[in-house]
């Protein structure tokens, strides 16, 4: 991994990631580094660990402000963030990433009982981010090769919220790097 790469990811998560994570009691850094853990833990291969600990780079590099949806604004992170992967890793880090927004949507649209674990910033996001899909954004979704990942990501993600959580830290994610760069 390059110096300038590791520099950048580091001013990122380590820098800006101490904002809160939604109305949760953790920051944006603790969110990325358990759902990275639960990927480890689940022998997640390394592009789908890489993608889970950067998942949400998306809320980090946009000029928003914090909490955008609160506002009623949907900051499009999913998109923000993939495309910011896409030109430093390869389609299996950063489409992932791209998707796991519509993983929630859909998710919340073929499990009767997912829509009952999201936090309620999930759910305020949820709308904002379109809802529920429909029988034509399913199978659109379920014919995107990258589907599969998204969904092992957004179950990750939700369960990535654990103020009690110990994870290893940063570094040892990033050996992950080497194998996913473009």
């Amino acid at each position: 991994m390059s110096d300038a790469l590791r520099r950048e990811l580091l001013e990122i998560f380590v820098g800006r990631a101490t904002r809160r994570y939604g109305l949760s009691a953790i920051n944006q850094l603790q969110h990325a580094l358990q759902a990275a853990a639960l990927a480890e833990a689940d022998n997640a291969p390394p592009a789908t660990v890489l993608a889970s600990l950067l998942h949400d780079v998306g809320h980090m590099v946009h000029d928003l402000g914090e909490d955008p949806a609160a506002r009623g604004v949907d900051d499009v992170h999913e998109e923000l963030g993939a495309t910011w992967l896409a030109e430093r890793f390869g389609p299996e880090v950063s489409e992932p990433v791209r998707l796991h927004v519509t993983a929630k949507r859909y998710l919340c649209t073929v499990e009767p009982d997912y829509f009952s674990k999201l936090t309620p910033d999930s759910v305020r996001s949820l709308k904002l981010q379109g809802g529920r899909m429909s029988p034509d954004e399913v199978a659109a979704f379920r014919a995107d090769p990258f589907h599969a990942e998204a969904v092992r990501l957004r179950r990750y993600d939700e369960g990535a919220k654990d103020p009690r959580a110990q994870t290893p830290d940063f570094d040892h994610y990033l050996r992950h790097v080497a194998a996913c760069r473009k």
